[in-house]
């Protein structure tokens, strides 16, 4: 995979995580806010680290519990598709739409790893 797509997902994972991070911020006016926030975070960033297929290119196919491509795929989309959301929940509509185009420019770069997962 070429480097600087590898630096935009990476980029991608940390602003969906502060995303949901923010968005669960918001959750509360009391102490919970900080339990919302780090849980949402440490939720996604459990499922995207734990599930892996093996011999991923942009991954080492690092994780503890190896899935289908498919499977994988929809992990991804989901934590994006969370943190676009959480933009939006936060009133940021135009960030929601600048990260999810962001998000498809990332995945049509990766055409080919898109089209290996899904033959996993």
């Amino acid at each position: 995979m070429n480097p600087l797509n590898l630096a935009l997902r990476f980029v991608l994972e940390l602003i969906a995580l502060g995303a949901l991070g923010w968005w669960g911020w918001t959750l509360s006016e009391s102490w919970w806010r900080w339990l919302a926030a780090m849980g949402m975070v440490a939720a996604a960033a459990f499922v995207w680290g734990t599930f892996a297929v093996p011999e991923d290119p942009s991954r080492g196919g690092q994780g503890l519990v190896q899935v289908p491509g498919v499977v994988r795929l929809a992990i991804e989309l989901l934590v994006f598709a969370g943190g676009a959301y959480a933009l939006r929940a936060v009133g940021r509509p135009g960030l929601a739409i600048a990260f999810g185009a962001l998000v498809l420019a990332h995945y049509a770069w990766s055409h080919e790893r898109l089209a290996w997962l899904l033959k996993q």
